[in-house]
């Protein structure tokens, strides 16, 4: 079910390690959320839709992929625009594109099994210190952020099959079938986990 994340290439980003990506992905998302000129957030934006072409992506594919991230940045622009001024709207618009341009080509690039060995490798510390099971964790955090395309593509495809059931906008209408899916699919992914028997438990290969 999360194979789909990323896939193997050959361009330059799909050969740079996982690690390095989320590392440097962190770094420029702080650097976004500190620089407020619109010129430099504007170059920010034109940069992260270049990284994210050159993965291979066209401009109709990353329309489709990123349809439900734009509309709520468009609504996040809306209120700002209502309750701050103009250039604020403007500054968050910009600074979130970018974002999720960056976003985006990481995804793309990287595949399951490398995210969950990078997050692994990331979490070892905390694992050697007993605060976190690092296997479980990076398990955790790779699938939250394989479902969040998959409920944003399933809020489109209910809110159109609502529209043609002649039951319209109504936010129930959305809401109320979209978390029965996603706590199916959480709970079918979860006996799937369990069956298998992973992550092993740190004390499941010891004799007793």
């Amino acid at each position: 079910m999360i194979d789909g994340l990323g896939s193997a290439g050959t361009t330059p980003l799909h050969r740079l390690p996982a690690g390095r990506k989320l590392v440097g992905l962190a770094v420029l998302a702080t650097a976004l959320f500190v620089i407020e000129q619109p010129i430099a957030l504007s170059a920010a934006a034109l940069l992260g839709l270049a990284v994210l072409r050159s993965t291979g992506r066209d401009l109709v594919g990353i329309g489709r992929d990123l349809r439900g991230p734009v509309i709520v940045i468009a609504a996040v622009g809306l209120v700002d625009l209502a309750l701050v001024d103009a250039a604020t709207a403007l500054a968050v618009v910009l600074r979130l594109l970018a974002l999720a341009f960056l976003a985006r080509a990481v995804v793309v690039t990287t595949t399951t099994s490398e995210l969950v060995d990078a997050f692994e490798r990331g979490l070892a510390p905390l694992d050697r210190l007993g605060l976190v099971d690092a296997a479980r964790a990076s398990l955790t955090l790779t699938l939250a952020i394989r479902f969040v395309p998959l409920i944003v593509e399933e809020a489109g495809e209910i809110r159109e099959a609502q529209a043609a059931r002649g039951l319209g906008s109504h936010p129930l209408a959305i809401v109320v079938p979209l978390v029965v899916r996603t706590l199916v699919r959480a709970q079918t992914v979860a006996d799937a986990i369990d069956a298998r028997g992973f992550p092993p438990r740190k004390n499941s290969n010891k004799s007793h």
